[in-house]
């Protein structure tokens, strides 16, 4: 598992760890099953407080991408596919706002812009 954080990114540490995470979890990176670093080991591997790390595992664990096993430790949830799509969805639907405000300052009519994604589409 590869995790970077940033002093200067403008997120908190615990919030870093959690994207990354779930975005690792998303992509298949981590596998169902798969066993997470100690909150300890991470922890002492990021240089940070065993408090930022144990935070992000707990939002992890609140929002379904993982589950605790007392004397175990951390692991990927079973992955709903409905869940993972719905939530890749949701992301795409954010980037074609962001895509459509910018097409709109740039005066783009829709035609232009459905063709400037049919083009990014194929590649």
């Amino acid at each position: 598992m590869n995790i970077h954080i940033s002093n200067i990114s403008g997120k908190a540490l615990y919030e870093q760890i959690y994207d990354q995470i779930k975005n690792q979890i998303l992509e298949g990176t981590l596998k169902e099953g798969e066993p997470l670093p100690t909150i300890r080991g991470l922890a002492k591997d990021l240089r940070i407080s065993v408090i930022t790390t144990s935070r992000a595992y707990s939002d992890l664990e609140r929002d379904g991408y993982i589950y605790s096993v007392v004397g175990k430790g951390s692991f990927v949830a079973e992955r709903n596919h409905e869940f993972v799509k719905e939530r890749n969805l949701s992301e795409m639907e954010d980037y074609i706002a962001k895509a459509v405000e910018i097409a709109n300052r740039c005066r783009l009519t829709e035609e232009q812009f459905v063709d400037i994604v049919k083009t990014i589409y194929r590649g």
